[in-house]
C-alpha cells in the first residue's frame, strides 16, 4: 500500500511497460508521527461500498455467499489471508504444506482458542463442515466445487485437504473471499445465521442500502477499536456529495476522477493499493469473427494507447496491463512490449486484407465502475490512429453477464464485450485462459496454442517450487502475448478516499481484501 497526493505529469512514469506512480505523499515526520501514534478505542465508521449482486432478501443477508458487500471478513474469517502485498498470511490456519509430490494432498493446522460469536469454539468440525458446504455441487463455490475432492479432521488441531488435480498455490486459494469458516450445521442452514469468527457482529440490516456492524470483544486478533462499522451501498447514495455532506466517513473504491478533488482537502486523505481491478476486452473466435485471426487481434492490442487510458480515465491512478490477467504489482508480472506500435498495428490490418483500415463489431461494456465509460471512449478514439473503428455500447449491469456471455442453450455466443478481472496469485490470474469452456478465452480453445498454455498450467500446479513456477509463468504471458486470445487494457489502483481522523484504513488490490480490525478514529 502506498500513499499518494494527487499525481502530476511527472508522477506517471513508464516502467517496464507498466505505468507506476511515484509514492510521496507525505513526509517522513508525518510518517514518524502515524507509527507512533496509538490506537483510541471507540467510534464509529460510515463508509461506501458496492453492493453485491446476489445481495436480494433478508433471509440470505448474512450468509458469506449473500451479504450485502463480498467483504466477507468483516464478520468471517477463512484459513489464510491475502495482505496488501498480495503475499498468503495465516488467519484460521497458522500453517500448511503439501504432503503428496504431486501437490494434491494437503494439511491445514488450524488455530486454537478461537472463538465464534456466539460464544462457541471453533474448531476443525467447523472447518470441514464448512468447507463441505463450500464443495457441494449445488451450493458451494466454483473453486471448491472444481478443485475439492473430500475434506477430512486429522486430529484436533488439523485437517486434510484431497483435490482433485494439483494445485501448487491452495494457500492463496483458501484465502478466497467465500470460503468463509462457519459453525458446522446442515448445509442448508449453515451460514445462515451470520456468526462467525471476525472482528464485528451483524447488528443491523437494511436490505439493499446498508448494514451496520458492531465490535466482536472477543476477537483473537488485534482489535477491533471501533465500535460500530456501517455500510452504505453506492446503489443508495451519491458518495462524492455523501462524503463533502458529512454522512460518511470513507469512500471504498473511489472513482479516480474524484480523488483529486477530495485528496486536496486538508480534511481527507487518500490511500492507494498497489494495482486493482483490470478489465478485458473477449474476442469471439467463432466461424466468421474477424477476431479468428490473430493478426486482428494483435493489431487491436498493439493500436491501443494504454497510457492515454491511464492518464485521462483514471487519473493517473492505473497501469497497463500485458493482455493476461496478471496485474502489474505481481513479481510474475511480464510487460507487454512494445506496449504500442501504430506502425505494425497498420502492417498486420494489411496483411490480414484490410490495408484502409477495418471497422470491428460494436464493443459492449456495462458501468461495474465510474470511469468504465471514460476508458472506452478513450480506447476507441486511441484505436483509430492505425485506421480501426470500433464503435462502443454501453449496458445497464443489471443483467449484463447473462446478455453478454453464451448461454446453456447455445441460442447465441459470447459478444465482443467487456469482462471484469480481480487481482489474484498468478495461478488464479493464469488459470483463467487454462479453461476451454471458459468464455474469457473467446473460443481460443481447442486449438494447439490453447493445448501448450494448458500443459505449461499443469506443469505449473505440479510444481512446488516457487522459482519454477515462475518461470512457467512468464512463458505463458509470452504465449498469450503472441496469441491475443483477449485484449486486456488497464486497470485501476483501488482507493480510498477517507476522513484524516480516520487511522488504519488501509487500500487494498483486492478490495474484498480491505480489513477493518486495525481501525481507529481519533
Amino acid at each position: 500500500m502506498e500513499r499518494f497526493r494527487k499525481p502530476n505529469r511527472r508522477d506517471v512514469l513508464l516502467g517496464s511497460g507498466a505505468i507506476a506512480l511515484t509514492a510521496s505523499a507525505v513526509d517522513g515526520s508525518f510518517l514518524s508521527q502515524a507509527a507512533a501514534a496509538t490506537p483510541k478505542q471507540g467510534g464509529k465508521l460510515v463508509y461506501v461500498g458496492i453492493m453485491n449482486s446476489k445481495h436480494k432478501s433478508p433471509e440470505k443477508a448474512m450468509h458469506p455467499y449473500t451479504g450485502i458487500e463480498i467483504r466477507t471478513n468483516v464478520t468471517y474469517d477463512r484459513l489464510t489471508w491475502v495482505d496488501e502485498d498480495l503475499g498468503v498470511q495465516p488467519q484460521l490456519a497458522t500453517g500448511w504444506r503439501a504432503v503428496e509430490e504431486n501437490q494434491t494432498v494437503w494439511e491445514v493446522d488450524i488455530r486454537q482458542g478461537v472463538k465464534f460469536h456466539d460464544g462457541r469454539d471453533m474448531t476443525t468440525n467447523d472447518v470441514v463442515a464448512s468447507y463441505n458446504m463450500h464443495r457441494d455441487p449445488k451450493l458451494g463455490t466454483s473453486f471448491s466445487k472444481k478443485l475439492l475432492e473430500s475434506v477430512e479432521k486429522v486430529g484436533p488441531d488439523k485437517i486434510r485437504f484431497h483435490l482433485k488435480s494439483p494445485n501448487s498455490e491452495l494457500p492463496w486459494w483458501m484465502a478466497e473471499y467465500r470460503q468463509a469458516i462457519m459453525p458446522a450445521d446442515d448445509l442448508d442452514k449453515i451460514g445462515y445465521s451470520g456468526i462467525g469468527t471476525g472482528p464485528f457482529k451483524f447488528a443491523e440490516i437494511d436490505v439493499g442500502r446498508r448494514v451496520i456492524y458492531e465490535a466482536n470483544e472477543d476477537y483473537w486478533d488485534e482489535g477491533p477499536y471501533l465500535e460500530q462499522l456501517e455500510v452504505v451501498t453506492s446503489s443508495g447514495a451519491d458518495p462524492a456529495n455523501a462524503y463533502l455532506s458529512g454522512q460518511i466517513d470513507a469512500i471504498l473504491q473511489a472513482d479516480p476522477a474524484i480523488v483529486g478533488h477530495l485528496g486536496s482537502r486538508d480534511d481527507t486523505g487518500i490511500s492507494v493499493a498497489k494495482s486493482g481491478d483490470q478489465i478485458l476486452m473477449v474476442l469471439p473466435k467463432h466461424d466468421g469473427s474477424v477476431f479468428a485471426d490473430v493478426r486482428i487481434r494483435e493489431a487491436l492490442s498493439l493500436a491501443l494507447d494504454r497510457e492515454a487510458i491511464v492518464r485521462i480515465a483514471y487519473a493517473g491512478y492505473g497501469w497497463a496491463s500485458n493482455d493476461s490477467h496478471m496485474h502489474a504489482a505481481s513479481p510474475d508480472f511480464l510487460p507487454r512490449e512494445p506496449l504500442r506500435d501504430i506502425v505494425k498495428a497498420k502492417q498486420l490490418l494489411a496483411e490480414a486484407g484490410y490495408p484502409n483500415g477495418i471497422t470491428l463489431p460494436t464493443f459492449h461494456y456495462a458501468p461495474y465502475t465510474p470511469e468504465l465509460g471514460r476508458v472506452f471512449q478513450v480506447a476507441a478514439e486511441s484505436v483509430k490512429k492505425a485506421g480501426i473503428t470500433m464503435p462502443i455500447e454501453e449496458h445497464p449491469l443489471s443483467g449484463y453477464r447473462k446478455w453478454r456471455v453464451e448461454d446453456k442453450e447455445k441460442t447465441h455466443m459470447h459478444r465482443f464485450a467487456m469482462g471484469p478481472v480481480g487481482s489474484r496469485n498468478s495461478a488464479a490470474n493464469l488459470y483463467r485462459m487454462a479453461r476451454p469452456t471458459y468464455n474469457e478465452s473467446g473460443y481460443w480453445h481447442p486449438s494447439a496454442e490453447g493445448d501448450e498454455y494448458i500443459a505449461l498450467y499443469t506443469k505449473a500446479m505440479l510444481t512446488g517450487d516457487s522459482a519454477e513456477r515462475h518461470a512457467i509463468y512468464l512463458e505463458m504471458q509470452r504465449l498469450l502475448q503472441r496469441e491475443v486470445p483477449a485484449v486486456f487494457l488497464t486497470g485501476r489502483k483501488e482507493l480510498i478516499v477517507h476522513r484524516n481522523t480516520v487511522h488504519g484504513l488501509t487500500s487494498h488490490a483486492q478490495y474484498w481484501n480491505a480489513t477493518f480490525n486495525k481501525v481507529w478514529r481519533d
